[in-house]
């Protein structure tokens, strides 16, 4: 089995901010994160293909992800960004898939965890730019955090030609040790079929100097339960965990709380399934 590693990001300070890095806890975030210094971590630990995501919310940055796929074989797909709400969503899409690497578009990805509305996603207009990602045979990806679950709910009900990814679990507070909200909302979520659930992220919501295995543990069991291997993918969500545990400790974890049974199927045939790798 050639692992796939279904969420990672890179960036370069000297192209732009990365303004989310603040605070000393994410200190060491604050330098540049590129596929030189990931492939030879990907390479120890059984990586082959991994699928890129955005991070800051400008139309620059998508171009540059589809220009680095195209010309690195390590990365088999880009989650994108682009505004779902302008009403030429569709060509904008359109337009992207025609440039360089325009191929390995799979996906768009809005900082939705950032709106103030929780129901942002129901929204007439973004809406619509739901409607252009089906029509145009991506998939979304869901970054929220778990007030805003219910709204995933409703945004995948009603659109249910759209696959919608939930990234790193929905957040759930694993900190704190809480079940509620998250839990209801997060089976509510995997009981439609158009769902998928990243295994990603734990590390990050964790105490990052004191977690271990068993506070990860019944966040884990709870999406392996709702929504079954065939629709949980692993991400590691290098470099955002690397304050948290390294590349290695975040694989390494995500096998230890999961089956072996389906280990091919969260680690690698989701991934290629759901992205069309």
């Amino acid at each position: 089995m050639t692992v796939v590693d279904a969420h990672h990001h890179v960036w370069d300070l000297s192209v732009r901010d990365q303004d989310w890095i603040t605070g000393p806890e994410l200190e060491s975030l604050r330098r540049n994160f590129g596929l030189d210094d990931l492939l030879p971590e990907a390479r120890a630990a059984g990586v082959g293909r991994t699928v890129v995501v955005q991070t800051v919310t400008v139309p620059e940055e998508t171009p540059e992800l589809l220009a680095l796929a195209d010309r690195h074989p390590l990365v088999a797909g880009v989650v994108g960004w682009t505004d779902l709400t302008r009403p030429d969503v569709t060509d904008t899409l359109a337009r992207l898939r025609e440039l360089p690497g325009g191929r390995y578009l799979k996906g768009i990805r809005h900082q939705v965890q950032g709106e103030p509305d929780p129901k942002w996603l129901l929204r007439p207009d973004v809406r619509r730019g739901l409607t252009a990602l089906e029509e145009a045979g991506l998939v979304h990806d869901l970054v929220v955090l778990p007030h805003q679950l219910p709204a995933c709910v409703e945004a995948a009900a009603r659109h249910p030609g759209l696959t919608f990814v939930l990234d790193h679990l929905g957040k759930p507070p694993i900190a704190s040790g809480a079940l509620q909200p998250w839990e209801p909302a997060v089976r509510a979520l995997a009981a439609l079929p158009n769902t998928v659930c990243k295994l990603s992220g734990m590390v990050t919501e964790a105490d990052h100097a004191r977690w271990t295995l068993d506070d990860l543990r019944p966040y884990a069991d709870t999406v392996l339960d709702a929504f079954g291997p065939e629709r949980l993918m692993y991400g590691s969500d290098w470099p955002v965990c690397t304050p948290a545990a390294s590349y290695g400790q975040v694989l390494d974890t995500a096998r230890a709380l999961t089956d072996p049974a389906g280990h091919r199927q969260i680690f690698e045939e989701t991934a290629v399934r759901v992205y069309g790798l």
